[in-house]
């Protein structure tokens, strides 16, 4: 199973954290410890009120996984996920392409629409588009990225005769990984992605998220049944892999977890067709997050490959 890890920079600690040599250290410990990738997320303008009622801040992700992946050799490098709207998806495309190409070719771009209005608002985007410009956003990185002269009348752009180099060096792109429960998320993944990657939710937290819940795996699992009708409709021989999030692993700093648990979950994820999985461990400083990696892939990593898992 891929496991990709969240890098500690959603959090307030140890300064070091936030450093060049602290986002080094812990990719080096995942990739020694066996995770397949880190990743890191996308909040470039939250508003202070989310930040205080269970929001978190983040290093911009471009930046911060090139130096993980300056750190590393064989470690992808896992967007979780970029906000489309957020950017010109010219902008997006190249720096998706210079990641790519300084990773030598390591990186995961997991993409979605977002649900911040705040954020939306600050970065001058109106979030009654996300979607629409979620949708031309795709259509547009996966031409640019063939580095080729586009002509495109965006929403709020012209490109005329644009290249976008250099192009990625995975052809003919970096895996897309599509974020979110609705069934326009299912269809942009079938449309696009390698990967359909939904958010455990809870009932009621729809008018927040903007997406339809996903309480258990009951429901994980009718959207799976979903996304295959959606990719047979479609002509697609196979659905885009799942992409899961396990329960135990969902939290941010101070989130215990117990190795059962976690083993639990991940079976049962992968008992559901899930491929790959993102997970988020605790530590308040570098050297408890290290610690912390090593014990998860002791207590959970080491027995699920030994279960052919």
């Amino acid at each position: 199973m891929f496991v990709s890890l969240g890098l500690p920079v959603d959090r307030r600690g140890d300064p070091d954290l936030l450093s060049a040599g602290g986002v080094a250290r812990v990719a080096q410990a995942a990739e020694q410890a066996g995770f397949a990738a880190v990743f890191c997320t996308d909040h470039p303008a939250p508003d202070a009120s989310w930040l205080r009622t269970g929001g978190h801040p983040t290093l911009d992700p471009f930046a911060t996984l090139a130096v993980a992946a300056a750190a590393t050799t064989d470690l992808r490098v896992h967007t979780n996920l970029v906000v489309l709207g957020y950017r010109n998806p010219l902008l997006t495309a190249k720096a998706v392409a210079t990641l790519d190409v300084l990773s030598n070719g390591r990186a995961v771009v997991g993409v979605g629409v977002g649900y911040l209005d705040a954020e939306f608002a600050a970065l001058g985007v109106d979030p009654r588009q996300r979607g629409p410009l979620a949708d031309e956003a795709l259509a547009v990185m996966v031409e640019a990225w063939k580095a080729e002269p586009l002509d495109w009348d965006g929403r709020n752009f012209t490109a005329r005769n644009t290249v976008v180099e250099p192009a990625p060096i995975q052809r003919p792109h970096p895996p897309l990984w599509i974020g979110g429960n609705s069934e326009a998320a299912m269809r942009r993944a079938v449309h696009y992605g390698a990967g359909w990657a939904p958010m455990p939710s809870p009932a009621g937290s729809e008018a927040l998220l903007g997406t339809p819940a996903m309480p258990d795996l009951t429901a994980l699992a009718r959207g799976m049944e979903r996304l295959g009708e959606l990719s047979a409709a479609a002509g697609r021989p196979a659905p885009p892999e799942l992409v899961a999030i396990p329960p135990a692993l969902s939290g941010f700093t101070g989130t215990h977890w117990e190795p059962q648990r976690a083993i639990d979950d991940l079976s049962a994820l992968h008992g559901l067709g899930a491929r790959a999985v993102v997970v988020n461990l605790p530590g308040a400083s570098v050297e408890e997050f290290v610690e912390e990696v090593a014990a998860f892939a002791s207590a959970v990593l080491d027995p699920l490959a030994a279960a052919g898992i």
